[in-house]
């Protein structure tokens, strides 16, 4: 993967590049970032341009500069090594120690389809439906043995870890320990949306790069680039975003996550304002239902649509972020959220995510949430 297939991010790139034509690569580099945002791209193409992918097709190429480039492209160069939060199947041993190669054929799947894709997408790819997915200390004892090992083409040996803070404690203890005396020519990049979450020591041992949110512009020259959007849809899209790719591809389909949500959203409004008690308990069994992880997404969405049916109400459309349909239904619903209830719905939804991430009963939660709304709406 070429950093110029990376959407936006220019600064990083040029740091990244400038780090390898400088011989000063470091031990291990930590990207962090919102998700979306490409960091997980920028690691990609960064561990392709050490492996020996070239950035310039120009550049004449060696029999063993095309023998790794035919290997990255299928991401199956050996001296590459992917880890990545997993979940432990129904039927799997107590005995079996997790690690990332148990999907290897999973992740590979969903890389080859291109590297923006989120923790959900790839929990889905899993089929994980409840079950938590993390790093284990089966995967700390493999990368131990395979970096032991001298490099397959005599270059570097790339550690490539997702989400490292969904590392057990065991794992993140045996990780430092492969910090603190890195195997020979070997190169650990660790992609992160919670740094904080992780050992301060793994913190300090790597060098971090803060990757933010893609520049509104990039995004809408990609969608008209590589999507072929018209301009205007790709303006509106791009604003949409919010600095993600991931959110401005889901907005392109007309059967995206976000359009159900909406759906959900737009229902229980409806049914808590008219205070159908039967319906309501319909409603809450439905998303009961859902998995944690998309529950809490529902939520987010949830609290992010409170917010655009507030600041509707001072008509300033530059304060706003919603699709079409979004706003067909805001605009005749936004006076119901008003400063006598907004802030005590926010909490609500918020104490909601707590909940649902505290594994507590799902129809319990949704169907009190429901009843506190009858009364929230209420307000004026």
């Amino acid at each position: 993967m070429k950093f110029s297939e990376v959407i936006g991010q220019e600064q990083v790139k040029q740091r990244l590049m400038q780090m390898v034509h400088d011989d000063r690569v470091p031990h291990a580099i930590m990207l962090c970032g919102p998700a979306g945002c490409g960091k997980k791209a920028l690691a990609l193409a960064f561990a392709s341009y050490l492996l020996g992918e070239r950035e310039d097709d120009s550049i004449p190429a060696t029999p063993a500069i095309r023998n790794a480039e035919a290997m990255l492209h299928q991401w199956q160069h050996p001296d590459l090594h992917f880890s990545y939060p997993v979940i432990r199947p129904s039927g799997t041993s107590a005995t079996h120690k997790m690690e990332s190669a148990d999907f290897a054929s999973d992740w590979h799947n969903l890389l080859m389809k291109g590297p923006y894709f989120s923790f959900e997408q790839w929990l889905e790819e899993m089929k994980a439906a409840n079950q938590q997915a993390e790093i284990g200390v089966g995967e700390s004892d493999h990368l131990t043995r395979k970096l032991s090992l001298k490099s397959s083409l005599n270059g570097y040996k790339i550690s490539f870890i997702w989400l490292p803070e969904r590392m057990n404690q065991e794992c993140s203890n045996k990780l430092l320990k492969l910090l603190e005396e890195p195997p020979q020519q070997t190169v650990f990049l660790l992609v992160s949306e919670q740094p904080e979450l992780l050992l301060e020591t793994i913190r300090s041992r790597t060098q971090q790069i803060d990757v933010r949110r893609i520049d509104e512009e990039d995004i809408f020259n990609a969608l008209i680039e590589r999507r072929g959007i018209e301009e205007e849809d790709a303006r509106r899209i791009a604003r949409l975003s919010g600095g993600s790719w991931m959110k401005a591809i889901q907005t392109l389909s007309a059967n995206n996550e976000n359009q159900q949500f909406l759906d959900m959203f737009i229902q229980l409004m409806r049914l808590s304002y008219t205070r159908k008690m039967k319906e309501l308990k319909l409603w809450s069994d439905t998303v009961a239902g859902y998995g944690r992880e998309r529950q809490k997404r529902m939520l987010t969405y949830f609290l992010q649509l409170i917010r655009e049916n507030f600041m509707y109400n001072f008509h300033q459309p530059e304060l706003n972020y919603m699709t079409a349909e979004e706003e067909n239904f805001v605009s005749k619903f936004a006076r119901f959220i008003n400063e006598a209830n907004v802030i005590e719905i926010t909490e609500l939804y918020t104490r909601a995510i707590r909940d649902i991430s505290q594994n507590a009963n799902g129809r319990i939660v949704f169907y009190d949430l429901a009843l506190q709304m009858i009364i929230l709406l209420s307000r004026k």
